[in-house]
């Protein structure tokens, strides 16, 4: 071969390299994120979710996408949105604090790696063989609601003992309306309380639930992405009526309401990012354990409970991670 020959194939050998290499670098994962609620009212949380992904050794648009299907509060849509995300395909589906978009995800497949957040038990959920070994394609983080639901309703008692009533609002169209519904008034027993459930999904709902309460009446508010979504008119609610009202999440004291005790949610999603980012390294969801929550935040709104007429006693005050005045 003639050297100028030779240098003209090398040459062109040179150009054509960058492009094999493109052509056989594998192709960049997906993460499928499916929702029964709406991006606006959990986008501070899902800056969580991508600054664990980003610890997991993951950017979005660098290294991984992420394929977004909110159901805006129509629950069933789930299974239609759910069935996309498998047709894309994606390399795992995260459900991440939506009980009702975890069950449609496990409905629709058994292969892809499912990472959900929950309040529920996933045992009792059939979502997982136990917590030690899930033994299929789900796992994830799961707060275990009984023991919260317990503390809630206790916190409420203790900061309005003067209610002569107490009443529950769980979101009708949950399909773990009735099993919430069973262990708050296990609850209720345990404390000596009467408990008065109602249930409700839609606006109207809601506000005929509020217009139902009895004079004197404290209410807990259910865990639920839709009653999360509408915080703010649930809050703006329990001020019309004059209602002492616990949140299982800070949020909605941020926003006015009166006390809130739960898990850091935004930490959980950050943690659930890192969980997915061990998925898409390569480990199975059968051997990684459920694990619970790191860390649980009660709030108390001193405005609002002033503008309630209680008062905050200060040894209450004390145990509250933060008040605000």
């Amino acid at each position: 071969m003639k050297r100028r020959e030779f240098i003209a194939l090398a040459g062109s050998a040179a150009v054509a390299w960058p492009f094999i290499a493109r052509a056989q670098q594998p192709p960049m994962p997906v993460i499928g994120f499916l929702h029964s609620a709406s991006l606006e009212p959990n986008a501070k949380r899902l800056e969580g979710f991508r600054r664990g992904l980003r610890e997991a050794g993951f950017v979005e648009g660098q290294n991984v996408a992420i394929e977004f299907r909110w159901a805006a509060g129509q629950n069933a849509r789930l299974p239609e949105l759910a069935a996309d995300l498998i047709a894309k395909p994606v390399n795992v589906i995260a459900t991440l604090s939506s009980t009702p978009a975890t069950r449609a995800a496990k409905a629709a497949t058994s292969t892809i790696p499912i990472l959900f957040l929950i309040a529920e038990d996933p045992v009792e959920l059939g979502l997982v063989a136990s917590l030690n070994r899930p033994g299929g394609n789900a796992t994830g983080i799961s707060s275990q609601n009984v023991e919260l639901v317990a503390k809630r309703l206790s916190l409420l008692r203790e900061l309005a003992p003067q209610a002569g009533n107490f009443a529950a609002l769980l979101n009708s169209s949950n399909p773990n309306a009735k099993p919430v519904s069973k262990m708050l008034q296990a609850a209720a027993t345990t404390l000596g309380v009467k408990l008065n459930v109602q249930e409700a999904s839609t606006d109207a709902e809601i506000e005929a639930a509020f217009r139902s309460l009895r004079p004197g009446s404290a209410l807990l508010i259910g865990t639920d992405p839709s009653f999360f979504a509408r915080r703010a008119s649930l809050v703006a609610l329990a001020a019309r009526h004059a209602v002492p009202a616990m949140y299982d999440n800070r949020e909605s004291a941020d926003a006015g309401g009166l006390m809130s005790y739960g898990q850091n949610t935004e930490t959980s999603w950050e943690q659930a990012g890192k969980y997915v980012g061990r998925i898409l390294k390569g480990e199975k969801p059968a051997g990684l354990p459920v694990v619970q929550p790191t860390k649980f935040e009660f709030v108390i709104n001193l405005k609002t409970a002033k503008a309630l007429g209680l008062e905050v006693p200060p040894s209450m005050q004390a145990r509250a991670d933060e008040v605000i005045e």
